[in-house]
């Protein structure tokens, strides 16, 4: 491949990760505001019988949960620090290689958005909305978000990368 085309694919593929990472924030945005207007703090509706919910949850704490019963005034301080160190590297990682694999880019795109979409509303409100509530018989799964979900599916896509590297 020539110098020229490898840089117009290299360019044509970061274009696809920004793309990629700006529908997730978008939508995790969109669904967002759509829960709170529409569903009630704490109220649920089935939509898949005994698998999935929609619920209205404020989470100040981590991803799916986590930390969110924590007392200290230092919670949301250190999650958005976190989170925006976390962004930082992804961003410096897709800037300075310069070939990804297409599962490395999608994977880092899916987390570059959903953990953007999520420290706005740390900075924004202290808290992010969650409303995917999945349990399957006794297991109860945390609630969560879009973000949530493209950041998991987002690594998944940079295990596979790595497990299936020449």
């Amino acid at each position: 491949m020539s110098e020229a085309l490898a840089i117009r694919v290299q360019k044509i593929s970061r274009i696809i990760c920004a793309a990629i990472a700006i529908l997730v924030f978008l939508s995790d945005q969109w669904t967002k505001a759509l829960v709170e207007r529409a569903i009630p703090e704490r109220a649920t509706i089935p939509m898949v019988p005994h698998f999935l919910n929609l619920t209205h949850v404020r989470n100040a704490g981590a991803a799916f949960g986590l930390f969110s019963d924590s007392p200290s005034p230092w919670r949301t301080a250190l999650l958005v620090f976190v989170s925006a160190a976390l962004l930082v590297t992804v961003v410096g990682v897709v800037w300075k290689t310069r070939r990804l694999h297409w599962e490395a880019g999608v994977g880092l795109a899916l987390i570059l958005g959903g953990a953007t979409s999520n420290l706005l509303d740390r900075i924004r409100q202290g808290r992010v909305v969650d409303f995917l509530d999945v349990y399957f018989r006794g297991y109860h799964w945390p609630a969560f978000n879009v973000a949530d979900s493209a950041i998991v599916v987002g690594a998944a896509f940079l295990i596979v990368q790595v497990l299936v590297a020449d």
